[in-house]
């Protein structure tokens, strides 16, 4: 059985308000003198208060080209990797030496060696980590990383393996590009990295045994939605990673979502109104308000991803660690209780991951 022993985000330390941030992209994004109307409005329905980003938002101007870019990513995402990942390690009780499997997922920069390989002298992994590094996934690598881990420790028992996700948003944001879709990304995303550690384990009923700070993963299903490609991922150009978000991601969701969610339950005996904790990346309000009405769900049900999107923003593939954490903390569910993580990335593609606490 695989159990979330801990999960942790690292956050940037440039905090700011949602509306200290609104003229700054615009100076970015648009020509002088421009209309920014549509901005503040993106800006003020993003459902997003605060945001962390990896630069203090001045330093953006001076950044002159993709690989000034990349090599921001690579400095600020290591530091933040290795904070997610030691505090994570320490809250399992658990050392780096501990780690059989690293999964390191981003799509907001490269780098070779890659920056798990980077860290592991850092942290002191052991020589013979496994590591797997994973680029395009975008937004569902929280929910994939999860389900791929689970995958392993299901052939490796008492192993213990850690996904990592690290994704600066900021630093994809194009400059002098006022596309609609760059201006949703620049009103949206946030910064951070998120790392979780689970352990293959017994039923858990073993007499001494202490209870898991998370939840156990049941099962797990992923789905391609075919002829799909084009509404979501990055045009990568000279100028780096350009934003593709299409306008017709929520209509996708209501029209789709809802039998491939019901069929996942269905199989395991499970209809919606079984499940207590919902773990869904919050892609910004419309997204969720689509998952919602396809799910028919109550209006409180998606109040965690709300509640993330509200303080950090969309983090990419770290925000469902994000929420996941707050059901590890603060919020956890009483034992029994069902969950389900869900989350949709380029491809455009869903992972659903069952949980039960």
């Amino acid at each position: 059985m695989t159990t979330v022993a801990a999960v942790h985000t690292a956050l940037p330390p440039h905090r700011y308000p949602q509306d200290r941030l609104t003229e700054p992209i615009g100076d970015l994004c648009l020509a002088p003198g421009a209309d920014r109307a549509v901005l503040r409005r993106l800006h003020a329905s993003a459902g997003v208060r605060t945001r962390h980003l990896a630069l203090p938002i001045e330093r953006y101007a001076a950044l002159r080209d993709f690989r000034e870019s990349n090599e921001a990513w690579l400095t600020a995402g290591l530091d933040l990797a290795e904070r997610a990942l030691t505090t994570a390690l320490a809250q399992a009780g658990l050392a780096p030496a501990d780690v059989d499997l690293l999964v390191c997922a981003s799509i907001t920069g490269v780098a070779a060696p890659s920056l798990d390989a980077r860290l592991a002298g850092r942290i002191g992994l052991r020589p013979d980590v496994k590591r797997l590094p994973v680029f395009g996934l975008g937004c569902v690598a929280g929910a994939a990383g999860l389900a791929r881990v689970h995958d392993y420790l299901r052939g490796h028992p008492g192993g213990t393996a850690v996904l990592l996700t690290v994704e600066l948003c900021s630093l994809t944001l194009q400059k002098g590009d006022d596309s609609r879709a760059n201006l949703v990304a620049g009103a949206l995303f946030g910064d951070g990295a998120a790392a979780l550690v689970a352990r293959a384990t017994g039923t858990g009923t073993e007499a001494g045994a202490e209870p898991a700070a998370g939840p156990a993963v049941v099962a797990t299903r992923s789905h391609l939605h075919p002829g799909t490609e084009h509404l979501l991922g990055w045009d990568v150009g000279a100028g780096g990673f350009r934003v593709v978000i299409d306008p017709d991601v929520p209509a996708l969701v209501r029209r789709e979502l809802g039998d491939q969610v019901r069929g996942f339950l269905a199989a395991h005996g499970l209809d919606t109104g079984d499940i207590g904790a919902w773990v869904c990346h919050p892609g910004g309000p419309k997204v969720l308000d689509a998952v919602t009405d396809a799910l028919a769900l109550p209006d409180d049900a998606l109040t965690p991803s709300r509640r993330s999107l509200a303080a950090v923003g969309n983090l990419s593939s770290a925000s469902v660690l994000h929420i996941l954490q707050g059901h590890t903390e603060a919020h956890r569910p009483a034992p029994g209780t069902w969950g389900l993580v869900l989350a949709m990335g380029p491809g455009f593609c869903t992972e659903l991951v069952l949980l039960r606490w």
